[in-house]
């Protein structure tokens, strides 16, 4: 059977997404896709969303005077952006996030860049306290077009063992 794919029925599959805590190996880089490239719309779309009112993120004309010369996109939706580009790979399969630490945002993005992500596994234990679930620490790195280092962090992330996932339960349509 195909990896990906799960047998729900004879000649009846369902497409599977994510990875159980065995399938993560510490050293490991997953290389995230599609990569997206940002519009000034998504931009916009986001610092109104988040009652950002700073005028360097949606204001041309006060950005023009800025050291970028042109509107910056809000950084917490590059941030957004690079872990939604992990879910497939990192967390489809994911209890809960745990945490996130060393957010860095080293160069700045624009509307019209390209981002790509990629995710090393840095650490994989199993819980202290939950059985059948552990826990995988990552560190994602967002790259534009160029490919320059535009954001990084870590992140914990539950995680259930092989056979202990909401898809794996008795009638789940997942």
């Amino acid at each position: 059977m195909v990896q990906g794919w799960k047998e729900v029925g004879p000649q009846r599959y369902r497409e599977s997404f994510g990875r159980y805590l065995e399938d993560f190996t510490v050293g490991d880089v997953y290389e995230h896709r599609p990569g997206k490239t940002v519009t000034e719309y998504d931009n916009h779309l986001f610092t109104l969303l988040t009652l950002n009112t700073h005028p360097l993120h949606f204001d041309a004309e006060y950005a023009k005077g800025s050291e970028f010369g042109r509107n910056l996109v809000v950084s917490p939706y590059t941030l957004a952006l690079m872990i939604g580009m992990s879910v497939t790979d990192c967390s489809q399969k994911a209890i809960a996030n745990l945490g996130m630490d060393e957010v860095k945002f080293p160069a700045p993005v624009f509307a019209g860049d390209t981002l790509y992500a990629e995710s090393e596994v840095l650490d994989v234990r199993p819980s202290k306290s939950r059985p059948n679930q552990g826990i995988v620490t990552i560190r994602t790195l967002g790259k534009n077009q160029r490919d320059e280092v535009v954001c990084s962090f870590k992140r914990s992330i539950l995680i259930p063992t092989r056979g202990h996932s909401v898809e794996d339960r008795p009638g789940s349509r997942y």
